[in-house]
């Protein structure tokens, strides 16, 4: 690809939307093993992972399409992942494919060190020859399995990679002119990671072209899809992927957003304090995964995993799990999921049963059945056009640029935490506003701005790739918007070689190219702009400087509340301590810690908790601070008189009314235990089951039959009358 063609990936001018795709998966995981009765999760696809299997699975997988036919004969479809960037691919760089080494082809530091996914696992430089072999090695041996959907996942060049020899010849083959030490100089750096942003968006597009041709030569629509971390985690992990611009190839029919437990604790500051915020991160990690698609049609999964890749105990799990499962479904726009990654590590694996205890244990009961409950409900999860509560229309604009300024540092300059971008999103949402979050990319598109009111920007740490984004912003602004710009200016990324700077422009930040387009003068004073019916607003502070020192977030939310309220005519900007969303029959709540109160949140309904394993029926429920609750609200059930399973621990199949009969088969993976309520026309009379044991009690004021019993993935069969 030629260099100019970096430029079209980054702005996503409304291309052709080719690559839309109608398959019918709702929900799916990865699994490196075979099927077994202990990880039968009953998810609509199974992704089965590797050629080879899974380089952290230590056990010797069986043969690839040997797995697929396991997981097909139990009423799954079966897709096919592996990693792009890693892999279980130690016949490439040992020379047993081509007869050659290439494990100088790893991603290399500074110091020469190889960076290391595993033994003989390298992370990898996507070279034309590496590129050979896994179209050839991998994805033609699937195609021929009858695999029709591939997710390469994981796009990784870590940031402070860039020193192997084969990143040099890249560089070459790139920019023309001789490698430079991405240590060195600021422009250095931003040249460097850009290349690597571009190595993995070529290497996707190749690899994926190959896919779809192969499929078509063999009668296959093969869908094509990108799990990747958000552009968040990976600013702040400091990795760089092509994350938003491979949206507008035709070849990528869509992602899956891996947000979880692992991503979502990294620390953040916010008024002084580093510290892990789960559930809040966890929303801006989603959030800026649905605005990286939701202009191009692409189909989006969004990933929790029910534990994380760290060894900790169960209840750390739990609570996490809860913050970023509810975090999820706070986007109502967003109804495909991968409910967890490696169920055999969920289901099989030993961790501490207490934070103080060196014990370790497979998953308790409890939490297993909780677990399950929680995707059950993901397989009827609904699309909604309801909207969480909150003042809506105050959003942030990234870009992947934030990506390459990352590491290493240059003259002194800092930004803890990626707290440049935290600094204006965390402000407001610790406040109970529902921040948004836009793409730079995505502003050709006329939907990326559609629900904008106020537009909060920086270019303190990422820079505009393109001058045609601050057209559209300009523009934007003219018909009535309102951007609040933060920033001095002055990081040492200000000065790289770039369209600002060079072919007869001269400014001397990005900014003043944007505020020219607006007739505001170079370098303004902080304060207050008109552009058309639009305004800008001037903070000549770093985003950063809001939350690293205590209490220091007040211009910046002054300024927006004043912006939001009369300029942007927005109504009132109000602050509070909780999120909720009514998302058909289910309800679901977020209370903020550090807000402005620890007042618990009070629901009211015919409410059945599916964050307690015992499925209890409240009338009231209140929500501390610094928790999350998932409720299904009985008083929303569409035709309540008819027999139904409203949540349960197991997926229910062929289901049958009669007049005064209801049947189901209830699946799900052994050794755990189902409890579900169901929904009855009157008071039961009798259970049955195929099972040896079942309890039931009823419950009267939500007309609910509770059931327990324990889990088959063969089924149990279960009849009641009354």
């Amino acid at each position: 690809m030629k260099k100019n063609a970096l430029l079209v990936a980054f702005l996503g001018l409304g291309l052709p939307l080719t690559a839309q795709t109608s398959d019918n998966v709702k929900t799916t995981f990865q699994t490196s093993r075979e099927w077994r009765p202990s990880i039968d999760s009953r998810a609509d696809a199974a992704m089965v992972y590797g050629v080879g299997g899974n380089p952290s699975d230590r056990t010797k997988s069986i043969p690839f399409e040997e797995r697929v036919k396991s997981w097909r004969d139990r009423g799954y479809i079966a897709h096919f992942m592996t990693g792009i960037a890693w892999g279980e691919y130690q016949d490439y760089f040992t020379g047993e494919w081509d007869g050659k080494m290439h494990l100088d082809e790893g991603q290399k530091q500074q110091n020469g060190d190889t960076i290391w996914h595993g033994r003989m696992v390298p992370y990898i430089v996507p070279t034309a020859n590496y590129l050979k072999y896994i179209k050839e090695k991998h994805v033609k041996r699937v195609i021929d399995a009858g695999i029709d959907a591939i997710f390469m996942e994981e796009p990784e060049f870590w940031a402070r990679g860039g020193y192997s020899e084969s990143f040099k010849q890249e560089w070459k083959n790139y920019y023309g002119f001789d490698w430079r030490p991405q240590h060195e100089s600021p422009e250095n750096t931003y040249l460097a990671n850009k290349l690597k942003y571009q190595l993995y968006y070529n290497a996707l597009n190749e690899v994926f072209t190959y896919a779809k041709e192969y499929g078509k030569s063999k009668g296959l629509d093969v869908k094509c899809y990108v799990p990747t971390h958000s552009l968040v985690n990976y600013s702040q992990w400091m990795i760089v992927s092509p994350e938003a611009s491979l949206a507008s190839l035709p070849c990528v029919d869509g992602y899956i957003a891996q947000v979880w437990t692992g991503t979502s604790r990294e620390p953040n500051f916010y008024n002084g304090a580093a510290k892990e915020r789960v559930f809040e991160t966890a929303f801006l990690e989603y959030g800026s995964m649905e605005s990286m698609t939701a202009p191009t049609g692409r189909k989006m999964f969004f990933l929790t995993d029910p534990i994380e890749d760290w060894s900790r105990d169960w209840a750390d799990y739990k609570q996490n799990y809860q913050a970023t499962f509810t975090a999820q479904l706070l986007y109502p726009n967003i109804a495909n999921y991968e409910v967890m990654p490696w169920p055999e590590r969920i289901y099989e694996g030993l961790y501490k049963i207490s934070a103080n205890s060196n014990e370790k244990a497979n998953i308790p009961r409890h939490y297993s059945t909780q677990m399950q409950v929680m995707i059950n409900s993901l397989n009827s999860m609904p699309l909604s056009d309801n909207k969480v509560t909150g003042s809506g229309g105050i959003s942030v604009l990234m870009a992947n640029s934030l990506m390459f300024q990352r590491f290493p540092t240059h003259a002194g300059y800092e930004d803890p935490q990626l707290s440049n971008f935290y600094g204006q999103a965390l402000p407001f949402l610790k406040r109970g506003v529902p921040v948004n979050i836009v793409h730079i990319e995505n502003l050709g598109y006329k939907q990326a701005l559609a629900n904008t009111k106020v537009l909060l920007m920086t270019y303190s740490n990422m820079k505009p790739l393109s001058p045609e984004a601050h057209a559209q912003i300009a523009q934007w602004v003219k018909k009535g918007g309102v951007v609040v710009y933060s920033g001095r200016d002055d990081d040492p990324f200000q000065t790289v070689q770039e369209w600002w700077n060079t072919k007869g422009k001269k400014y001397t930040s990005p900014a003043n190219h944007l505020f020219e387009q607006m007739n505001i003068a170079a370098s303004p004073a902080a304060g207050e702009y008109s552009y058309g019916k639009g305004t800008v607003y001037v903070l000549r502070s770093d985003p950063k400087e809001f939350v690293l020192t205590g209490g220091s977030d007040k211009p910046l939310v002054d300024v927006v509340k004043q912006m939001y309220e009369q300029k942007a005519k927005a109504g009132t900007l109000t602050f509070k301590n909780n999120f909720y969303l009514a998302r058909g029959v289910y309800d679901l709540v977020s209370v903020l810690t550090e807000s402005v109160s620890d007042e618990p949140y009070q629901i009211h309904g015919t409410l059945i908790d599916l964050f307690d394993p015992k499925l209890p029926v409240y009338q009231t429920k209140s929500v501390p601070a610094g928790e999350q609750a998932f409720f299904l609200n009985v008083e929303r059930v569409k035709n309540r008189q008819k027999p139904q399973v409203l949540a349960g621990a197991s997926r229910v199949y062929d289901e049958k009314i009669g007049k005064n009969t209801y049947s189901f088969i209830a699946k799900s993976p052994a050794n755990t235990t189902n409890v579900s309520r169901i929904l009855l026309p009157k008071k039961f009379l009798e259970v049955s089951v195929n099972s040896n044991k079942i309890t039931a009690s009823w419950d009267e004021q939500s007309k609910t039959c509770l059931l327990e019993f324990e889990n088959s993935p063969e089924g149990v069969w279960v009849e009641i009358t009354w």
